[in-house]
């Protein structure tokens, strides 16, 4: 199923930039994280899900980075730039081996299969 993003063609060419930079440093920031690290975990303080997938990580010795930007009272400009460019509604968003697997829910889901070892194991690929 295809992600529905804006087409390119339906942003006015005067405001293209100001689209594609919105925060860019951030996303950037994280981008470059889940190029080089295995895991990765995006989340926010007063969210227990980004503890609790954290936690679940730590409990099976699984090394990973997290990466934090503010709270239910900060930041929420990052968040939300994070949020269009990954297409995933909440936090954590958590990456493994360069692809977003979910959050906390979902990693727990992942080791419980025995999917997330399997996709470790794996070369890195794309979706």
């Amino acid at each position: 199923m295809p992600r529905h993003v804006l087409d390119e063609s339906f942003v006015h060419s005067v405001i293209r930039r100001q689209v594609a930079s919105w925060n860019e440093p951030t996303v950037s920031e994280v981008q470059k994280a889940v190029a080089a690290n295995d895991v990765v975990v995006v989340g926010m303080k007063q969210n227990p899900y980004p503890a609790k997938a954290c936690k679940a990580l730590e409990a099976v010795g699984q090394p990973f980075v997290y990466l934090e930007y503010g709270n239910y009272f900060s930041m929420w400009k990052p968040r939300t730039a994070l949020k269009m460019w990954s297409g995933w509604p909440t936090f954590p968003m958590v990456f493994v081996k360069g692809t977003l697997v979910g959050g906390a829910s979902e990693l727990q889901a992942l080791m419980a299969s025995g999917e997330l070892q399997r996709m470790l194991r794996a070369e890195a690929t794309p979706g």
